[in-house]
């Protein structure tokens, strides 16, 4: 199959596996004599990993690592849940960020309702809620 065919089975762009295959991602595969590339079922499987576990968030270079894993016969699960146990933390940690900032956000909301917020306090003052928080 060509690009155009392997992106729109693979949800994705031709410019993105153009670019998976410049970083090492997918392999290059051979061309035809017009200089088209051919992909093959077990390219559409590898580029469909990909784009499930970018969709975890995993980064190109773990993916690229995972792939590693595999070519060299080696099951990548251990990298793989030490990976995770690193995104579910990284999780944990901005959504405690972002329950505070909620928290806060709240505040200044409520302490708001009692100003006079059409009134400039000077020629320096941008916005009082935020300037006075």
């Amino acid at each position: 199959m060509h690009i155009r065919e392997l992106a729109r089975r693979a949800h994705v762009t031709a410019p993105t596996i153009r670019y998976y295959e410049k970083i090492g991602v997918l392999p290059q595969p051979p061309r035809a004599d017009n200089g088209y590339r051919i992909y093959r079922e077990d390219d559409l499987e590898r580029l469909r990993f990909v784009t499930r576990a970018r969709s975890l968030d995993f980064s190109l270079d773990e993916i690229r690592e995972i792939l590693a894993f595999r070519e060299r016969g080696e099951a990548p699960c251990t990298y793989v849940l030490s990976r995770i146990d690193e995104k579910v933390q990284e999780i944990d940690r901005r959504m405690a960020a972002l329950s505070q900032l909620k928290q806060e956000l709240q505040q200044l909301r409520d302490q708001a309702e009692g100003l006079q917020l059409t009134l400039v306090k000077s020629d320096a003052c941008v916005c009082q809620l935020i300037e006075n928080r």
